[in-house]
C-alpha cells in the first residue's frame, strides 16, 4: 500500500489567529517542510490563486498541492452561490493536479469567532441534516463532474463536529460527497477516532492526522472558552508529540486498503512550537506508525518531467 505524507501550511500562518503567525515567506513555510521530508502541502493565504504563478513555486520547492480549503455556506445559502465560488479554484486545483478540495462548512459555525464559547455551537434538526446531506451531495457531485473531487471535512464549532452528527451527516449523504477524516477534530469533540473508521472508511478519500494534547482539551471551560481560545491553549500538535495512538489510527486505515495523503494540520503558536522542528516530530513519528502498518511512503516530490 502507498502513502503520501503533507502538511497544511497553519503551523506557520494561521488565518483566524493572525498573531498565532510565524513572518515566513510561502518559499520557506515549503523549504522548511520539505527538508522534514514531507512532498505536499495544502493551500494558504500566502499561496499565489493561477497555475502560471504557482506551479514554478511547487516545482522549486519539489512539492505538490495536497489540498486546500473551500469556505462551504450550503448549510444556508443555494448551490449556484457555492459553485461560483469554488469554481475557479476547481480550474486552479486541475492545473496543479491537487487530489481534492476540502469542503469546510463555514454557514453557522463559530470556529472563526472568539466571543463564542464552545458550547454554543450550531445543531441541525434531524431534518435539516437530512436537507444538508442532499445538498451537499448533489454539489459534490457537480464538482466530481468537472473534474474535482471534493473532501467534506467535520469541524469544531461547526455544525458536524460531534461523532452522532458526523453519522448522521454521513447517513444524509450520498457517495458524491467523500469524507475527510480528522482524527484531531473527532477526539476534540469526544468522538471514537478508530470506530468512526470502521464506519466510514468507504468514503474516506482525505486524511488530517492531527494530533490533539488531552490535559488541554479536558481542562476547557466549553462554556466560557472558543475554538480560538483552546487554538491558542495548545490544544492541537503534531502527531508524536500529543495524546492520540497514531499506531493504531493508522493501522485502521490500512486494515481497510486506505491509499492517499495523510497530512499533518496541526494550528500552534509558532514561537512555542516552532514549525520545522514539529515537522520534523510528526514526520518522523508517522513514519515509524506507516512502516509498521506497511505502508510504503512515497518520497517523490513535484513531478520529475
Amino acid at each position: 500500500m502507498k502513502a503520501k505524507l503533507g502538511m497544511s501550511p497553519i503551523a506557520w500562518w494561521n488565518d483566524d489567529l493572525p498573531e498565532l503567525s510565524d513572518d515566513v515567506s510561502l518559499e520557506e513555510c515549503l523549504r522548511q517542510s520539505r527538508s522534514a521530508g514531507f512532498t505536499g502541502m495544502e493551500q494558504g493565504r500566502r499561496f499565489p490563486s493561477n497555475p502560471e504563478e504557482m506551479l514554478p513555486i511547487l516545482r522549486a520547492a519539489d512539492v505538490t498541492l495536497c489540498g486546500g480549503w473551500f469556505s462551504g455556506t450550503l448549510v444556508d445559502e443555494e448551490l449556484s452561490a457555492n459553485k461560483d465560488r469554488i469554481a475557479p479554484m476547481i480550474e486552479l486545483f486541475k492545473a496543479v493536479d491537487a487530489p481534492c478540495i476540502v469542503y469546510g462548512e463555514v454557514g453557522r459555525s463559530i470556529q472563526g469567532d472568539r466571543s463564542r464559547p464552545l458550547a454554543t455551537k450550531p445543531r441541525l434538526s434531524d431534518d435539516e441534516m437530512k436537507a444538508y446531506g442532499r445538498r451537499l451531495t448533489e454539489f459534490g457531485e457537480w464538482c466530481g463532474d468537472q473534474g474535482m473531487p471534493l473532501s467534506y471535512h467535520h469541524h469544531m464549532a461547526a455544525v458536524v463536529e460531534t461523532e452522532p452528527e458526523l453519522d448522521a451527516f454521513m447517513n444524509a449523504s450520498g457517495e458524491g460527497i467523500p469524507l475527510l477524516l480528522d482524527a484531531g477534530h473527532l477526539a476534540f469533540a469526544g468522538g471514537d477516532v478508530l470506530r468512526a473508521i470502521d464506519r466510514h472508511h468507504a468514503r474516506i478519500n482525505h486524511v488530517h492526522v492531527k494530533d490533539i494534547r488531552k490535559a488541554v482539551v479536558d481542562g476547557l471551560d466549553r462554556s466560557r472558552q472558543s475554538f480560538l481560545d483552546a487554538v491558542a491553549l495548545g490544544a492541537f500538535t503534531v502527531p508524536g508529540d500529543g495524546s492520540l495512538d497514531f499506531g493504531a489510527i493508522v493501522q485502521r486505515f490500512a486494515d481497510y486498503g486506505y491509499e492517499g495523503w495523510f497530512v499533518v494540520e496541526a494550528e500552534q503558536d509558532p514561537r512555542k512550537a516552532p514549525p520545522q522542528k514539529m515537522a520534523e516530530v510528526g514526520y518522523a513519528e508517522l513514519m515509524r506508525v506507516m512502516t509498521a502498518a506497511g505502508y510504503t511512503v512515497e518520497t517523490e516530490g513535484f513531478p520529475k518531467g
